[in-house]
């Protein structure tokens, strides 16, 4: 019985996932440099991707927006 429900819950968890990717413009996340998190990044270094700071909102490498 645990497993169904566990099935279920899990199931409904990647529903969930796959319709936000759907229903987002393009399929993309915002936001989604690590570095732009204050959890992950404590030294505040810029994303080593794009080199955006976590106190910016834009990328600084318009190819990758």
């Amino acid at each position: 019985m645990i497993y169904i429900i566990t099935f279920i819950l899990v199931g409904l968890a990647i529903a969930g996932i796959a319709i936000k990717i759907i229903v987002k413009k393009d399929g993309e996340f915002a936001g989604t440099c690590a570095s732009a998190s204050p959890f992950l990044n404590k030294n505040n270094e810029p994303c080593g991707i794009c080199g955006k700071l976590p106190t910016e909102t834009e990328c600084k490498n318009p190819e990758l927006n």
